[in-house]
C-alpha cells in the first residue's frame, strides 16, 4: 500500500510540474475500472493534449513512475493503488479524422468509435474494432485484436511521447507486433494512430459488425464486472478450453468468479477484492498448469500494490 504520509511530508501532487490540464491528488480510480475495484491514484492527470502531456513529462523528475491507463477495461488496478503519476488520455486525445483510405485517430478514441466512423466511410478491414472493448491507445500497446484481425493488420503509424517528453512515431515494422504484444518502449505514452482500411460497401461492413456484436453478447459475460479476456491464448491452445477441462468454470473466491459464460472471464459479483480476482487469476493458472503442463499468461494488465492484508 502507497505509504502513509506524515503531517510535514508533502504530497507528491506538490512536487508536480505545471500544466494546462487537470490534476488530482488521491484520486479514486474504482469506478472507471471495468471490475470496479482498486486504491486511487496517488496523482492522477488528464492532460489537455500531447503538447501539455510532452511538456509534463520532460519536466516530471525521473523517479517518479508512470502508469497510463485508458477506459480501464482490460485492467486490474491493486488495492493499495497506484504510486506515482497515473495518466489518463482524455477529449483531447479522442478525434477521428477519416481522408481516403486512412483514419488519423487519436490514443483515446473508443475503438467502436473508430469502427463506426470507418464503416460510415465505406472503409472495410477494420470492422473488428468494434469487438474490443476499450481505446486505440490500449489496442496499440498489446496489439489488440479479435474476429480474425488485430491492429498490427491496419496500422500505418503510431504517434507517442517518451518518458522524457520527446515526440516519437513507430512504424508498423518498428512497432514490433506479435500476439497480444508490441515492442514498442513501455515507458512512452501513444498519443495517437493512422490506420487504413480498404473500401467496402457499407451494408456489409454494418452488417459484419453487427455479427460481432451478436457473437459478442452469446459469448461473453458483457453486462457484468468484468475486466475481458484474462489470459492469452497459449500456442496451439484456447485458454477458455484449458480452463474448462483444469475444472475452473465457475471457481470463486469471495465475490471473485470466474464466468460461467466464458470462463476466461473473470467477474465481480458484488464486493470482490482487486486481491480476491488477482487471487483467482492465478489459482486458474495452477490448476492448468497442474492439469496439462501450460502455463497461461495475464493478458490483463495489473498495476498498483497490494492492500493492508493482502499476501505479497
Amino acid at each position: 500500500m502507497m505509504a502513509a504520509r506524515s503531517m510535514t511530508q508533502r504530497h507528491l501532487i506538490e512536487l508536480m510540474p505545471k500544466c494546462r490540464g487537470r490534476l488530482t491528488a488521491d484520486a479514486p480510480l474504482a469506478q472507471v475500472t471495468w471490475f470496479r475495484v482498486g486504491g486511487p491514484a496517488e496523482v492522477l492527470f488528464r492532460p489537455a493534449d500531447a503538447d501539455d502531456l510532452a511538456e509534463f513529462l520532460e519536466r516530471l523528475p525521473n523517479d517518479v513512475p508512470v502508469t497510463l491507463i485508458g477506459v480501464a477495461s482490460n485492467l486490474l488496478v491493486r488495492d493499495g493503488g497506484v504510486p506515482g503519476v497515473t495518466i489518463r488520455l482524455g477529449r483531447g486525445f479522442a478525434d477521428i479524422a477519416c481522408a481516403g483510405d486512412t483514419l488519423t485517430v487519436g490514443a483515446a478514441a473508443l475503438d467502436l468509435n473508430v469502427a463506426v466512423v470507418a464503416r460510415d466511410a465505406g472503409l472495410a478491414g477494420l470492422e473488428f474494432l468494434s469487438g474490443i472493448p476499450g481505446t486505440i491507445g490500449g489496442a496499440l500497446r498489446m496489439n489488440g485484436g479479435a474476429y480474425g484481425r488485430e491492429m498490427a493488420d491496419v496500422l500505418v503509424a503510431a504517434q507517442a511521447v517518451g518518458r522524457d517528453g520527446a515526440r516519437l512515431t513507430f512504424s508498423n515494422e518498428q512497432m514490433g507486433f506479435t500476439y497480444r504484444h508490441a515492442d514498442a518502449p513501455t515507458d512512452c505514452v501513444f498519443t495517437g494512430a493512422v490506420l487504413r482500411g480498404v473500401p467496402g460497401d457499407r451494408l456489409e461492413i454494418a452488417r459484419r459488425m453487427a455479427e460481432i456484436a451478436e457473437k459478442r453478447a452469446d459469448s461473453q459475460p458483457v453486462r457484468s464486472r468484468t475486466g475481458g479476456s484474462t489470459f492469452k491464448n497459449p500456442d496451439g491452445h484456447k485458454a477458455w478450453e484449458l480452463i474448462d477441462k483444469a475444472g475452473c468454470r465457475g471457481l470463486s473466491i469471495g465475490d471473485a468468479q470466474v464466468s460461467e459464460m466464458h470462463c476466461n472471464f473473470l467477474i465481480n459479483q458484488g464486493n470482490a477484492r482487486a486481491a480476491d480476482l488477482e487471487a483467482l487469476g492465478e489459482e486458474v493458472r495452477r490448476r492448468v498448469f497442474d492439469n496439462s503442463g501450460v502455463t497461461l499468461e495475464w493478458e490483463i494488465k495489473r498495476v498498483g500494490v497490494p492492500g493492508e492484508g493482502t499476501a505479497q
